[in-house]
Formats: structure tokens, C-alpha cells, sequence
């Protein structure tokens, strides 16, 4: 198996689907860690590892949509394929607009299964990915000072530095330093390729109202 390959979370109280589906999924190299309960996966839950998720939707104590409903609360990206020996219509329409990629009825098909789960693991990775490089962005966003941080937020907002200077009641050339500076600090080539990956990590305070 491969050490680096997302990893296969497998909520299920039903010890014979569980067990059954780990077998399936070892029988082509993949990665998995099967939970008879919610507690027990969200102790082991590793935001820093990429993986996806098998998720029974009828369990004791905490149902699938409530691990769903935590998951999106953490902002975790973890691709979702919920299971239900007792799916319907609204069920999986609920799932699928919390975030689920997939809604399956058991009993399902070993092959079909396995597809998804492959597809489930390319989006992990994927999705894995961009949280790593967005978080990496966020500490070098919290890095800036007060001043830099106001002038980038000029530049997001497409001023030049002339208009930066006046806003900001300092010169032209101190506008110039700190944006040489920030561009440094972000590891930038220019400030125009950060805009839209720090527009998703940070969101300017709101005005205050007059």
C-alpha cells in the first residue's frame, strides 16, 4: 500500500459492512480505518492526512448527518459517500446539498463501490492539496503588520500606490516599501496571482457603519 495515498474512513456501526468493505478496499492496496461510532473517528481524524469518508447514515448516539453537520462546522474538506440499507429520495437530496459527492444503498456493488471510493480519493487529493497551500497562505497573511496588511488590502482592492498613499495619509515611496515587503513575506511573483487564493483566506473587516 502506499503510505502517502489518501486514507479511507470507514463510519459504520454494522461490523459485517465495515469489515467487508476494509477486505475490499486492502484487496487493491487502499488505505482504510474502519469506526464502529462517530466519537471514535473523530479522535482519530487527522486534518493534515488526506482522506475520504465512508459514512453510514443510521447509527446510535450520532447520526451520519450529524458527523456531516461537524465536519462542515470545522471546515473540513473530507469527500463524503454516505451508505443507508434504508435510503430514500429526500435523504440522499439532503446529503448530496450538505456536501456529500455520493449517496449509496446498500446492499451495494462491490465494484461500483470501489470506483467511487477511487474517485472519492482523487478528490481528497485534490482537495488535500489546496487546503495545504491555503493554510500555508493564512500564516503568511498572519505574518504581515498592521500597515502591510492595510496596504494590501488596497491592492486587492485594484488602488494604485498613489491612491494607497493618500488613503493611508503616508508617501508614495512608504506605500512602495511595504508592498515590496508583503510581496516578500507571501513569496509572490506579483500580488496579482495572490488575489484570488487570499480572497478565500481572508475577508476584510466589514465598514463600520457611520
Amino acid at each position: 500500500m502506499n503510505p502517502t495515498s489518501p486514507l479511507v474512513y470507514i463510519v459504520d456501526d454494522d461490523n459485517g459492512m465495515r469489515t467487508s468493505l476494509a477486505w475490499l478496499l486492502e484487496s487493491v492496496g487502499i488505505r482504510s480505518q474502519g469506526f464502529v461510532n462517530a466519537a471514535d473517528f473523530f479522535r482519530a481524524f487527522d486534518v493534515n492526512v488526506p482522506g475520504c469518508l465512508v459514512l453510514d447514515v443510521r447509527m446510535p448516539e450520532t447520526s451520519g448527518f450529524d458527523v456531516q453537520e461537524e465536519l462542515n462546522r470545522r471546515g473540513a474538506t473530507l469527500p463524503i459517500i454516505f451508505v443507508s440499507g434504508h435510503g430514500d429520495i429526500p435523504m440522499s437530496v439532503r446529503a448530496l446539498q450538505q456536501g456529500a459527492i455520493d449517496f449509496v444503498e446498500k446492499p451495494y456493488n462491490s465494484q461500483q463501490m470501489l470506483e467511487r471510493v477511487q474517485r472519492a480519493m482523487k478528490l481528497a487529493t485534490q482537495r488535500h492539496a489546496k487546503d495545504v497551500r491555503l493554510r500555508e497562505l493564512r500564516e503568511r497573511l498572519n505574518s504581515l503588520t498592521t500597515r502591510e496588511k492595510e496596504v494590501l488590502r488596497g491592492l486587492i482592492d485594484g488602488k494604485a500606490s498613489k491612491r494607497i498613499a493618500s488613503d493611508l495619509s503616508i508617501s508614495v515611496k512608504t506605500v512602495d516599501v511595504h508592498r515590496a515587503s508583503v510581496k516578500e513575506k507571501l513569496g509572490a511573483v506579483s500580488i496579482a496571482t495572490l488575489v484570488r487564493d487570499i480572497l478565500e483566506v481572508w475577508s476584510p473587516p466589514s465598514e463600520k457603519p457611520d
